[in-house]
């Protein structure tokens, strides 16, 4: 038990490794705001009918409202704002770099956590994270993409890439506030994920792209079974795992682990 937190961290690293590929061909069948708009709505639902069979009530109503302020500006910035730069750099750039730049999460997430909550790593924990993310590197790089992979390492796919890392780094270090105690992860998960739903359907909305998504879903009906799929691999079951991580771990060795 003393290892739960790394031990949902690696968890974590292969759901989101699974959901990586999943996306990335969603992205290129509907695009990348539509994938992200489904595969929340669908993770939500998920959550719901989880809270009512575990927790008797939808959502976690009775938590506190501190938990609701922290996890809820998590989610919108973690997995509405941050996963929609991550599926646009998966479009771009590939699963390749754009996982690669997603390892920057680490490093912020370090680098937030302590600045802002004095949360400080010894000699060991940095040194294991610097040789984590440079075998990241090096696997990730010595490798050719798939010739169907499309080319183009613009400036705004690596843009993506990094703005992705910082986004789930803040997502975690949001997250983790509001893990206090022994709160569960599907409760924690549950207000993560209705905000970001709120989030980013309402900025559809305003965007006048809502008809767009459900376009773009009948014109490629098979697209929705992997969104389904993908919906429970990794905003239910990894997002979960993560939380749990941060939560009986520091962020820049959870967050290194995921990656």
């Amino acid at each position: 038990m003393n290892f739960i937190g790394e031990l949902a961290a690696l968890a974590t690293s292969f759901f989101f490794a699974v959901t990586a590929l999943i996306f990335t061909q969603t992205g290129r069948m509907v695009g990348s705001q539509a994938t992200n708009q489904v595969r929340l709505t669908f993770a939500l639902i998920y959550l719901v009918i989880i809270n009512l069979v575990f927790f008797r009530e939808p959502l976690p109503f009775s938590a506190e409202s501190s938990r609701w302020l922290w996890l809820g500006l998590s989610g919108i910035i973690g997995l509405s704002l941050g996963d929609a730069f991550l599926f646009q750099a998966l479009v771009s750039i590939g699963p390749r770099l754009g996982t690669l730049l997603l390892s920057l999460a680490p490093i912020f997430g370090s680098i937030i956590a302590w600045v802002f909550f004095g949360e400080v790593l010894d000699i060991l924990q940095i040194t294991g994270i610097v040789l984590a993310l440079t075998g990241i590197a090096w696997v990730v790089l010595s490798h050719e993409e798939p010739p169907n992979t499309p080319r183009g390492h613009t400036r705004r796919g690596v843009l993506f890439g990094v703005l992705a890392g910082l986004g789930q780094a803040v997502g975690l270090v949001l997250s983790k506030q509001g893990m206090f105690g022994d709160f569960s992860p599907f409760q924690a998960n549950a207000i993560r994920m209705l905000a970001a739903v709120i989030f980013i359907w309402g900025w559809a909305l305003f965007d006048r792209k809502v008809s767009a998504t459900f376009t773009a879903l009948r014109e490629k009906p098979r697209v929705l079974p992997l969104l389904v799929l993908g919906a429970l691999v990794g905003p239910l079951l990894g997002v979960s795992a993560s939380l749990l991580a941060v939560q009986h771990a520091e962020i820049g060795v959870a967050s290194t682990l995921m990656a």
